[in-house]
């Protein structure tokens, strides 16, 4: 490992904003964002109480480096936000930032996406946020697309269910990766998910939600060289019966894999 990740690695084990692998977290994210506000030093997760959620909890899945969790957090400060990586080094940077802006209501989790249920209770989150992910391009691979239902799943464990004015039980998806985006929509369609908004061209759109005005760093580099971003937003107001797995995989060979996909499969897999 690099000394520069070293360092990274070693600064985030002292943040208070940065919780590696929690034990014990669900029902307890208010407490510990309570303890965060006051500026508490040497945060005890352990120590932590349940209780109720009394400000909307948004949770961005593969974070990276955090850009999309600390600008909702700039721009919604009566909110809490938690963005959720495997990679501290990535962590780090959205970490630095917020510590650096004073931001306390912004916090990042270091673990898994397949063991992010195991970290909130029921109802505990109102809208999850999927900002170009891996799209995971090989078909062998369509189990790891966190839009596919394995992953819904998990999500349906803890995300709030959707209301009628669709403010919360929201899941988004920002990508530009062609290949994810008809993959998810084939996801909404075959198991009958209530599809909210969807877009293959965002910023052509005449009006734009300001939260996807949000950049990150993939985002910047356009590895698909695709020019466009698809968001999605949809709800997840259905049981997903594992029956239908089976066809959803034959389904998703008919989903074009064009050639800027294809230079996105070889920078993923250089990294």
């Amino acid at each position: 490992m690099g000394q520069k990740k070293l360092i990274k690695f070693a600064a985030i084990k002292e943040y208070e904003n940065v919780l590696e692998y929690p034990q014990d977290m669900q029902g307890k994210w208010a407490a510990f964002f309570g303890a965060l506000e006051k500026e508490t030093t040497n945060i005890h997760t352990e120590h932590l109480t349940i209780h109720p959620i009394t400000k909307p909890l948004v949770v961005e899945l593969a974070c990276g480096r955090g850009e999309y969790a600390v600008g909702l957090g700039r721009m919604f400060p009566e909110q809490n936000f938690i963005g959720i990586d495997i990679k501290g080094n990535r962590i780090w940077k959205g970490a630095s930032i917020a510590n650096k802006e004073g931001l306390k209501n912004i916090a990042f989790v270091r673990t898994q996406i397949d063991q992010v249920a195991t970290y909130f209770g029921t109802n505990e989150v109102s809208e999850i946020w999927i900002t170009f992910p891996d799209p995971q391009l090989r078909w062998s691979k369509a189990k790891k697309r966190l839009t596919h239902p394995k992953f819904l799943r998990l999500y349906q464990q803890f995300l709030k269910q959707a209301d009628a004015s669709n403010k919360t039980g929201i899941v988004h998806l920002k990508t530009d990766s062609p290949n994810l985006f008809l993959f998810t929509l084939k996801v909404i369609e075959l198991y009958g998910l209530n599809l909210v908004y969807k877009t293959d061209d965002l910023y052509a759109e005449a009006t734009i939600d300001p939260r996807c005005l949000i950049k990150t760093y993939y985002e910047g580099k356009d590895i698909a060289q695709s020019n466009k971003i698809h968001y999605i937003q949809f709800t997840l107001d259905k049981d997903l019966p594992l029956s239908l797995d089976e066809v959803l995989k034959e389904a998703i060979k008919d989903i074009p894999l064009d050639a800027g996909e294809l230079l996105r499969m070889q920078s993923y897999e250089q990294e």
